[in-house]
């Protein structure tokens, strides 16, 4: 499970959040997540954990399809992937808050 929160400059992804440890198939074409994910365990932000990532510390991303990218291990919407408790994603957030 992975807690994160929209910030000025993108999302935040909350320390103790878990990724997937193996990517997915896209990341052969689409290098970006494999990538990302490849700095932040080198970087002592990821670590491999009872076969999942684990983020050790509160990490800001640039939007949240990157966060959802990392978290996912590939391509992902971060408007669909990310929800509140209630269900509720930030896409539909965003269009009630435009209503």
């Amino acid at each position: 499970m992975a807690i994160g929160r929209q910030t000025d400059n993108g999302f935040v992804v909350l320390k103790s959040s878990e990724a997937v440890l193996e990517e997915r198939p896209s990341t052969q074409k689409y290098q970006y997540a494999a990538n990302l994910r490849f700095t932040l365990r080198n970087d002592g932000i990821l670590k491999v954990e009872r076969n999942r990532l684990v983020f050790l510390a509160d990490h800001e991303f640039s939007s949240p399809s990157a966060a959802a990218a990392v978290i996912h291990g590939g391509q992902a919407n971060g408007l669909t992937a990310w929800k509140d408790s209630k269900g509720v994603s930030l896409k539909q957030k965003e269009e009630k808050d435009i209503q």
